[in-house]
């Protein structure tokens, strides 16, 4: 196999890898701090609809680690990227919070529960019975069945939630219609990631902390990979997969001199 060529951008996933339930893992600050200071393109991943960028960037703010907004793309402005591709200023039945309504208002879309010509599905933390009912009805009276991504559990300080993608799974069993997700595993999140920050997959690398979405994706997208032990993915269960990372490491530390400073760049 050829030689990959020197990473020139930077795409990671958030959780798992940055932070841990609300905490920051070491290192984790001299990453950011590194990859600002290289002026490298670089994206903070996250598969969470919830928030907007900027609700993200108080969040990690606050936490220690200054990620600009224009540095934060979540699998919301992924669906709304891909939706405004495929039916400019289209219509949309909605269940989810502020990060995915809002980024379907910037693209100009409308959000009604009258014929639409998609129902999209992302991340909450109240599903209601009249909501999935409604969208039931929705997808099978012909809308288009959108879901920001297939992750069937969240973190919390709790133990696990239910997470988008079984919910997704619900409304499939009552009408028979798989969705099309856009998030992560789906390679799609991370060209329209790359797209957005001017990035070329051959010389990107993807950091994750899970092989079945973060892995996968940067793999499927033609990236050097590179999985953190710091997640949900331990060393034992890699060998469960079919394909595996470039690159493992224990944490997002092992990774801050792997980031070229302008004056290194320009002596290699």
């Amino acid at each position: 196999m050829a030689d990959r060529k020197p990473i020139t951008s930077w795409l990671t996933d958030m959780d798992g890898v940055l932070i841990h339930e609300g905490t920051p893992i070491p290192g984790a600050d001299a990453f950011i701090k590194r990859l600002r200071d290289s002026g490298l393109p670089f994206l903070v991943l996250t598969n969470n609809s919830i928030y907007t960028a900027r609700d993200l960037h108080a969040r990690l703010s606050r936490m220690g680690l200054d990620v600009p907004v224009k540095n934060i793309w979540t699998s919301a402005l992924a669906t709304a990227q891909f939706l405004d591709d495929q039916r400019p200023g289209g219509t949309a039945y909605v269940i989810g919070e502020a990060g995915l309504t809002t980024a379907l208002h910037d693209i100009g879309y409308v959000l009604t529960d009258h014929d639409p010509d998609y129902v999209v599905l992302g991340e909450t933390r109240t599903y209601s019975f009249e909501a999935l009912t409604k969208a039931i009805r929705l997808i099978n009276g012909g809308a288009r069945f959108i879901c920001t991504n297939p992750d069937e559990t969240g973190p919390s300080a709790e133990g696990p939630l239910p997470a988008t993608g079984s919910v997704a799974a619900l409304i499939t069993k009552a009408t028979g219609k798989e969705p099309y997700f856009a998030g992560k595993p789906n390679p799609l999140m991370m060209r329209t990631g790359l797209n957005a920050i001017g990035a070329h997959s051959e010389t990107s690398a993807m950091i994750g902390d899970r092989m079945d979405t973060d892995v996968l994706a940067g793999l499927e997208a033609g990236m050097q990979t590179f999985l953190v032990l710091t997640g949900l993915t331990g060393l034992a269960d890699i060998d469960r997969y079919p394909f595996r990372p470039s690159h493992v490491v224990d944490s997002i530390a092992d990774l801050v001199d792997l980031i070229d400073l302008p004056d290194q760049a320009d002596r290699t």
